[in-house]
């Protein structure tokens, strides 16, 4: 008989439906295994029995008085410590905010709340979400399951951490520059960045760029879709926003057959100086079979965006390292990498900032005319296979700690940029069993297409992990 960890999202709220187990008994399974498991994984920062056990006993209620409900209800999803929950500590990622409480939900959170779905607690971060590796000073380290011993990845590496190793069943996580398909990468897991305006940051995040938004991270195409339902929504005052999926929902192209796709691909870095692995370059090449495989057109082109993004990229995010206050006071408990990003922001010129993001703008425009005959872009995810713990950060010198992040992740922020939505298709694992995923994009506003080439393929391999399990499964 199979562990309640063993079942995805939607086969654990299928299951709640039909009274085969109860919400109350999903939570106090996965609180076990995450007292258990989570020293060795630093998936959480915080966990919140109580709460989580609440909001179990309230969501069993209603389905047992027949109340229609979420098809995730009863299923937990914990909530990246980036993400306001109110009356629960959130930190940031950072020694700064050790005792800061959130005075509100973020809509995101009470959409979730209001599809029955449970909160664990809040999975680890690094400081402001800046970094592409989960290591702070108030958590220990996330970890890929797959090998302890490596990076989880980030920013939402303590998301894609807790769902790889079976201590939440999905998870939210957000992307800025990847920090949905880094750590989905690393961890051998699906992880969906919406379009721009597909998801509120509301009531406070600002929408600023649109370089960052709200994703899903499952081990399944349809968890994805099913979660990306429940988190879609705008608000009033939002400065972007992404058309409705012509379906409907976009859990209806889950399984949908895709047609025949044009698809592009490239495998050439943005960032001056990143190689790819071998393995890197193997799992592009077994990607671009299997799609051909599966009667996909796929096709060579050169890189619709250009090396030239990079430092207009970098001064971007050198002012949005700012964003966060810090109490004069707590400065000296930033991370190195932190500070030096935050004194180079501040040092940014509005006016610089301002030609910065005209930039990309206009980078965009082409980038996009270019990419449009296609139905989807396949690039690698990274240009390395899961990184060890202290690797970015085993020099003294947060400039070239900076440096390795670029050439680590030297694909994913153009589609931060451009505003497409993007996946991760765990597709491939190396000759040391380390998960190494590819990315698909398509055109703005159609993650609808995604996920039908996604769970095409993902159906055609036996699902995604095809049998494997970490060790601490």
């Amino acid at each position: 008989m199979a562990h309640i960890h063993d079942l995805n999202a939607l086969e654990q709220a299928a299951a709640v439906r039909r009274g085969e187990i109860s919400p109350v008994e999903i939570t106090e399974h996965y609180l076990d295994r995450i007292t258990r498991l989570d020293p060795q994984v630093g998936a959480y920062v915080t966990v919140t029995p109580e709460l989580a056990l609440e909001q179990a006993h309230k969501v069993e209620a209603r389905v047992l008085a027949g109340e229609d409900f979420s098809p995730l209800a009863g299923v937990p999803i914990p909530i990246k410590d980036l993400n306001l929950v109110k009356g629960v500590p959130i930190r940031f990622g950072s020694a700064t905010y050790e005792d800061f409480v959130a005075p509100v939900d973020d809509s995101l959170v009470e959409r979730l709340g209001e599809a029955g779905t449970i909160m664990l607690g809040k999975t680890a971060t690094p400081e402001f979400g800046l970094p592409c590796y989960t290591e702070t000073s108030v958590s220990p380290p996330s970890r890929t399951p797959w090998d302890l011993s490596r990076s989880a990845g980030g920013s939402s590496g303590g998301a894609a951490a807790a769902v790889a190793a079976g201590l939440a069943p999905a998870a939210q996580g957000s992307d800025g520059a990847g920090s949905i398909r880094i750590p989905a990468s690393v961890c051998g897991l699906f992880g969906l960045k919406p379009s721009r305006g597909r998801i509120s940051f509301a009531p406070i995040v600002p929408d600023l760029a649109g370089l960052s938004t709200n994703g899903p991270i499952t081990r399944t195409v349809a968890d994805a879709a099913a979660l990306l339902d429940v988190m879609a929504h705008h608000s009033p005052g939002d400065l972007y926003h992404a058309p409705p999926p012509g379906l409907g929902s976009f859990g209806a192209y889950a399984g949908r057959d895709p047609g025949r796709l044009r698809i592009a691909r490239y495998a050439e870095p943005l960032v001056p100086g990143a190689v790819l692995d071998p393995e890197v370059l193997a799992a592009y090449e077994h990607a671009s079979a299997e799609l051909a495989a599966l009667g996909h057109e796929v096709v060579d082109i050169d890189p619709p965006f250009g090396p030239e993004l990079v430092p207009r990229f970098v001064t971007l995010w050198y002012a949005f390292s700012c964003m966060h206050p810090v109490d004069l006071t707590r400065q000296d408990r930033l991370r190195p990498l932190t500070a030096w990003l935050r004194e180079r922001g501040f040092a940014t010129p509005a006016p610089d900032f301002l030609q910065a993001q005209s930039a990309l703008q206009f980078a965009t425009r082409a980038g996009l005319r270019a990419a449009d005959p296609y139905d989807a872009v396949l690039t690698p995810t990274l240009t390395q296979p899961p990184r060890p713990v202290g690797w970015f950060e085993d020099v003294d010198d947060p400039e070239e700690t900076f440096e390795r992040m670029k050439r680590f992740a030297a694909f994913p922020a153009v589609y931060n940029v451009s505003g497409q939505p993007a996946v991760n298709l765990p597709l491939y694992w190396s000759a040391e069993g380390l998960p190494i995923g590819v990315t698909l994009a398509g055109r703005f506003g159609d993650e609808g297409t995604l996920i039908s080439v996604s769970s095409q393929i993902e159906a055609a391999g036996g699902g995604f992990w095809g049998g494997r399990r970490p060790a601490v499964w």
